[in-house]
């Protein structure tokens, strides 16, 4: 887990490694959006609003759309574990691929809601994104399976995220 200021909390969870906070390294941030796992669990890669990039652990740095101007801010990353790359992606469905291949994003529609979250296709099929309406959007190979407005379903709230089993 982490918080907006990249915090890291995983001294307590299973086998998860103990990583350093961006605090305790020195680096003071308020904008932190998401995580994401390296393939062999031992690093992590934080994400801001602003697209930066945070290595911790094992994780290695290939990129990141930090210090460019972007229309919508970034919402959360995904890892690409046939390549170790990573991609973005921002609240209008733009995605920006790093050492991962591009396959497809909404950045050149209107959606009703924004992206808020990504998560990674088995087998590297591609991946998805969510909007805060539970609108699903699969890229690649990733199967579309349905969305929330798909099956008429309206939730109680913003939806914030997502994961693949």
């Amino acid at each position: 887990m982490t918080g907006t200021d990249g915090g890291i909390f995983s001294f307590a969870f299973g086998n998860a490694p103990n990583l350093p906070s961006l605090a305790s390294r020195g680096v003071l941030v308020h904008d932190i959006v998401g995580i994401a796992a390296t393939p062999d669990g031992g690093g992590v890669y934080l994400v801001g609003s602003d697209g930066g990039i945070f290595s911790l652990g094992d994780a290695v740095f290939h990129g990141s759309v930090g210090g460019h101007h972007l229309n919508r801010p970034v919402m959360g990353m995904a890892v690409d574990a046939a390549t170790g790359g990573y991609w973005e992606v921002a609240a209008d469905g733009g995605v920006f691929a790093f050492d991962a291949p591009f396959l497809g994003s909404t950045g050149n529609i209107s959606l009703v809601q924004p992206v808020v979250g990504m998560a990674p296709a088995p087998g590297d099929a591609g991946y998805w994104f969510v909007a805060a309406d539970g609108g699903v959007f699969a890229e690649g190979a990733a199967p579309f399976n349905g969305s929330l407005p798909s099956f008429w379903v309206q939730p109680n709230g913003p939806i914030v995220g997502m994961a693949a089993a």
